[in-house]
């Protein structure tokens, strides 16, 4: 029955053909039905200090965006398929804010605007969709001033809000987690970039409370928060009262998120040891103890979409072992979250940093069959490694893949798109007709002889065409069917829509 329902389907989508439509094929079982990969490939693109973007402060608004699509092609051509980018370095913005200042890693002058005027993080978000690429913004929710964000202007929070800034010794300064004038501040934030932009994701990295060498080893310099908390009748240790202040943060920014725009993920991605002794194996720095970052409880929580540890270590690392660490990380999951390893790709261009990379996707698919996918720290790794990024096209990530479902925001199944098909010369144009503002992404299954194939189509990508034959040997095999779907926000894909031709 349900075969004849696909007939009837197709039969009632096709149209405009200029030629006679060639006899039904019966569609496979359900069981060999097509389907797309699923996995999560994006590259972390860092503008503070201008690690990524842009090359330099100061580049002229054409060159700046030159820059950006040069990134975005590469991740495309590449079939990853998002991208995380960093639009608060240091209580700044590269987006159009009213809260906080043009960013100096953008312009060159912190509180100058591009000139000629753009707004970057539109352009990005725009830019990316068209290539189907998911956009997460990538905050820092303390940092007040880099070492290398040179003079602090007028316009710096440090200036603005000095209640709530601390200098640390190494040239830093820092918001003091403990205050509610920075929740509040950095919540603000968060909430403009959801309310504003039409991104897919939030995304915080593992700058908590700052590592010890920011202030040379010493003490992070809260005593006077701490008397006023206890003045107050807090019980709490040091410690314990710092990772609260932070564990009180990250639940208000996920509920926040979800109030606002359910299918926006909110995904953190800590350091990647939470303490030495997890799991026995292990060393290393305590992020729970000098962080004060409980990562632990925000992924037993179940406070983030996607957990993305920075494992950043080789796979045969006794000590701080790549699958060891990913794997105690999995067990940790008790709300099936998504869990999507950072992986350090290094610098280094030769076939040892190659064959690590790899191996680690490789790994994750295996040990995490059900939501797979890295980050790579970072895009210009990939960039100007040439050998890698060919070995990734070639093998790992010869295919597109749609970002893994999130169930637990919308478990709703889009409309299957409406399509027409029309035969010009030698070819099948099949395209989408309807409008739906509800799809993010189509797929055009097609099969030749006996094998299915499959291409993931954008938001602004109306048709797709196919050569009803293609060579196969001395020989040559014949489109048999096609299939269309379509792929909302969260992942969700609509039922197969088979369609005559």
């Amino acid at each position: 029955m349900r075969y004849i329902l696909f007939l009837l389907l197709g039969a009632a989508v096709s149209a405009c053909s200029n030629t006679k439509p060639v006899a039904q094929v019966m569609p496979d079982s359900p069981a060999k039905l097509p389907a797309a990969e699923r996995e999560f490939r994006a590259a972390w693109v860092a503008t503070v200090a201008n690690i990524n973007w842009p090359s330099k402060p100061g580049l002229s608004t054409e060159e700046q965006q030159k820059e950006a699509l040069a990134l975005l092609d590469f991740l495309k051509e590449h079939n990853f398929n998002a991208v995380i980018f960093q639009v608060r370095p240091q209580c700044d913005a590269l987006y159009n804010s009213s809260i906080e200042p043009w960013s100096y890693y953008l312009t060159g002058k912190q509180g100058q605007a591009p000139a000629p005027y753009y707004d970057p993080l539109q352009f990005w978000t725009e830019a990316a969709h068209d290539r189907g690429i998911e956009m997460h913004v990538w905050l820092n929710p303390y940092r007040a001033h880099h070492k290398d964000g040179k003079e602090i202007t007028e316009h710096s929070i440090v200036k603005r809000k000095p209640e709530l800034a601390v200098y640390l010794a190494e040239g830093y300064w820092w918001l003091d987690p403990s205050k509610q004038g920075t929740q509040d501040h950095s919540y603000d934030v968060v909430m403009d970039l959801v309310k504003r932009y039409d991104i897919d994701g939030v995304h915080f990295d593992d700058y908590f409370y700052p590592y010890p060498s920011y202030n040379l080893n010493k003490d992070f310099p809260d005593s006077a928060s701490y008397a006023s908390y206890q003045a107050g009748g807090g019980t709490l240790s040091r410690g314990d009262w710092r990772r609260e202040s932070v564990n009180t943060f990250i639940k208000r920014v996920y509920e926040g998120i979800k109030r606002e725009k359910q299918h926006v993920k909110f995904g953190l991605s800590p350091f990647g040891i939470w303490r030495p002794g997890y799991p026995a194996s292990v060393e290393g720095f305590d992020q729970y103890e000098q962080l004060y970052a409980d990562a632990k409880k925000w992924l037993n929580e179940g406070w983030i979409d996607y957990f993305a540890p920075q494992l950043y270590w080789p796979i045969n690392r006794l000590s701080q072992s790549y699958p060891v660490l990913l794997g105690w990380w999995a067990s940790e999951n008790t709300q099936q979250r998504h869990l999507w390893p950072g992986i350090s790709v290094g610098r280094d261009t030769g076939a040892r940093t190659v064959n690590e990379t790899i191996n680690q996707i490789m790994i994750s698919r295996g040990m995490l069959p059900q939501s797979k996918g890295v980050i790579h720290w970072s895009i210009s790794s990939d960039v100007k490694n040439t050998k890698l990024a060919e070995a990734m096209k070639q093998g790992v990530y010869r295919k597109p893949a749609l970002v893994p479902a999130s169930a637990w925001l919308d478990n709703g199944v889009p409309f299957a798109p409406k399509v027409s098909t029309e035969t010009k010369n030698d070819k099948l144009v099949i395209t989408r007709t309807d409008n739906d503002k509800d799809v993010f992404r189509w797929v055009v299954y097609y099969k030749y002889g006996n094998n299915w194939n499959y291409t993931v189509l954008n938001r602004n990508e109306t048709s797709h065409e196919l050569l009803k034959q293609i060579p196969a040997g001395k020989t040559t095999s014949s489109l048999l069917q096609v299939a269309v779907s379509s792929v909302d926000r969260t992942g969700n894909e609509s039922e197969l829509k088979f369609i005559s031709f």
